[in-house]
């Protein structure tokens, strides 16, 4: 059988027609033809499809497509995206779902019903892939969206004082833009997942009602370009691998004010995969001496029958192991206080400043030592919130150290009262766990900071303290593939003695060539202050050389300070030497992170 067109003389159009046709058809979707064709369809058979149907039909194209984006910064917004997604294709609805890294944002003031799902990172921030997709919204060239029907659901913790902040920040832009609400946005809370299944039912109920049932072939088109960015595994944030603690080495010096350790895991036998830029996730339980404190202070013995989901545990069995006490809150304060009843600490609850300043001094079991009482187990337990695991930047390439995975690790320690307190998982990894103990652990992927596909592209990777952890598994990994692109490190620590991470490491790579510059910023070993920053000003004119040649910037580290500092000298630098004003810099920097080219990795 011949897959040629028919002869120009079997068509009932001329030459002329038949171009016309083409001319007038060559920008439209394939819904839209399909729907074209069911239209004039329609217009020569008003008998069989009345003309009130016509009419609707035309408001409403046969395949719509429901866009859904998923804004993430540790995958949970992705995990909820694709469940929606997969929820509305058993529905028979078509939907394309995207990463908003991925999605052609200038393209949104075309789509018919728009569903965002956004967690919210730092001081009210968007997600790192997010960031361009949020400026663009917020910018002058941002589109009128009057066609637009649209619902989110924001992640958040309501331990900070911006909670969901991200979510609310879409929901508001984008309503100012001229969209309509399908329903009113929901913020979830740590515990999201009892919310996000009802905000999915109620949903998909609305969508049922709103968008055309679609054939399976159109479901099947469709589903062939949408993929999963979470890779299934037998192992995951639920279902976690027991793996093996096998090494824990302070790499900081004796008279260092910083404790950072760098920690070595056994995966043998989880056959879980991780690439450069991913994290690990770590299950931790609380301080035994902590919670017997907790437990002392509250005026009870420990053994009291409480029920968390369901289930039933004593009062130590809850503490230890399902309730978060070293991370206290506002909204725990309060709770609190209300349990109490205690007259200072109401006080605080009517002035938020105060109540955030008292939850960010004050751990759980000072301020229960503060305000006595004695509550009963279940209704202490009611107040806390769960425990959570905590991610940790990959300091390992697989190829370099195969069934293992490396952290760098700083230990969080600080004094209440003249009372030492400790970091619920790094106290945990670095004081409790022995060489040998077991430690459940799951893989956290990243696909928003990847190294370059081309291992000729130059690399700047500018990660202070900690923040040097995703860069060893960088340079590892272009070590075992060979790559010829140039690599540069700006590094800092407050002393070049005590504090220079994986110095033998470092000094290597630069003497075999691989590492082409390293720039190194010691805080405190001088009268002024210096910071990574502070090295990229004086290396302004080269590293835009570098980001001329296609260089990729990556950053890592602390979110609040460093990675705004850090974000403000780019700007300057492509100011001075790009030759632009501040909107053209700020552009460039959202065109670098549109391709890939500016990826940050921070906390």
């Amino acid at each position: 059988m011949s897959n040629q067109p028919p002869l120009l003389s079997m068509l009932p159009l001329t030459s002329e027609q038949l171009s016309k046709l083409q001319d007038a058809t060559k920008d439209l979707s394939t819904a839209q033809i399909a729907w074209l064709s069911g239209y004039l369809w329609g217009q020569l058979n008003p008998s069989v499809v009345p003309t009130s149907t016509t009419v609707t039909s035309a408001l409403v194209p046969e395949q719509e497509t429901i866009t859904l984006i998923s804004a993430s910064q540790t995958g949970n917004a992705r995990h909820l995206a694709e469940q929606l997604r997969d929820n509305l294709v058993a529905h028979k609805l078509n939907v394309e779902l995207y990463s908003a890294g991925e999605y052609k944002f200038k393209q949104l003031h075309k789509t018919t019903t728009l569903i965002i799902i956004v967690s919210t990172q730092g001081e009210g921030d968007p997600p790192e892939e997010a960031i361009a997709f949020y400026k663009y919204l917020n910018s002058k060239k941002a589109a009128e969206m009057k066609e637009t029907a649209y619902a989110i659901l924001s992640l958040g913790d309501s331990s900070y004082e911006h909670f969901c902040k991200a979510g609310k920040d879409f929901d508001e832009r984008i309503a100012q833009l001229g969209a309509t609400r399908l329903l009113p946005r929901v913020d979830a809370d740590v515990e999201y997942q009892a919310v996000a299944d009802e905000w999915i039912e109620q949903l998909t109920a609305l969508l049922k009602a709103r968008v055309p049932a679609q054939r399976t072939q159109v479901l099947q088109q469709t589903q062939s370009g949408t993929t999963d960015t979470i890779q299934a595994s037998l192992y995951h944030r639920d279902a976690p691998f027991t793996a093996t603690l096998l090494t824990n080495q302070k790499i900081t010096g004796r008279n260092s004010d910083r404790d950072i350790r760098h920690i070595e895991i056994s995966l043998e036998g989880s056959d879980l995969q991780y690439q450069p830029g991913d994290a690990l996730g770590v299950w931790f339980n609380n301080s035994p001496e902590k919670v017997d404190e907790l437990i002392t202070l509250l005026w009870l013995k420990g053994n009291e029958p409480v029920t968390l989901k369901s289930q039933t545990f004593t009062l130590k069995e809850a503490l230890l192991y399902h309730c978060e006490l070293t991370q206290n809150s506002a909204p725990i304060v309060k709770a609190y206080a209300q349990l109490t009843g205690h007259e200072d600490l109401l006080s605080l609850v009517s002035d938020k400043t105060k109540l955030q300043q008292y939850a960010d001094k004050y751990p759980i079991n000072e301020m229960v030592r503060q305000y006595c009482a004695q509550p009963t187990a279940q209704d202490f337990v009611d107040i806390l919130r769960p425990l959570t695991p905590r991610l940790y930047s990959i300091a390992s390439s697989q190829q370099e150290v195969e069934d293992e995975v490396h952290l760098t690790l700083g230990v969080v320690r600080y004094d209440v009262n003249s009372r030492t307190y400790t970091g619920g998982a790094s106290g945990f990894l670095a004081d409790r766990l022995k060489e040998g103990d077991s430690v459940n652990v799951f893989i956290e992927k990243n696909a928003h900071f990847r190294l370059p596909e081309d291992n000729t592209a130059p690399v700047i990777m500018i990660g202070p303290g900690t923040g040097i952890a995703p860069f060893r598994s960088f340079m590892q990994q272009r070590e075992n593939d060979a790559a010829t692109g140039k690599n540069w490190l700006f590094f800092g620590n407050p002393h070049f003695v005590e504090d220079f991470l994986y110095q033998v490491e470092w000094q290597r790579y630069v003497k075999n060539g691989l590492l082409t510059h390293i720039d190194l910023a010691w805080s405190r070993d001088q009268a002024h202050k210096i910071y990574v920053q502070d090295k990229l000003r004086e290396r302004g004119n080269e590293v835009w050389q570098w980001l001329q040649q296609g260089a990729y910037l990556y950053v890592c580290g602390d979110a609040s300070r460093m990675a705004k500092d850090v974000e403000q000298a780019l700007l300057d630098i492509v100011m001075e030497y790009g030759n632009k004003n501040i909107e053209e810099a700020d552009e460039y920097l959202s065109e670098l992170r549109l391709e890939r080219r500016y990826q940050r990795d921070v906390y």
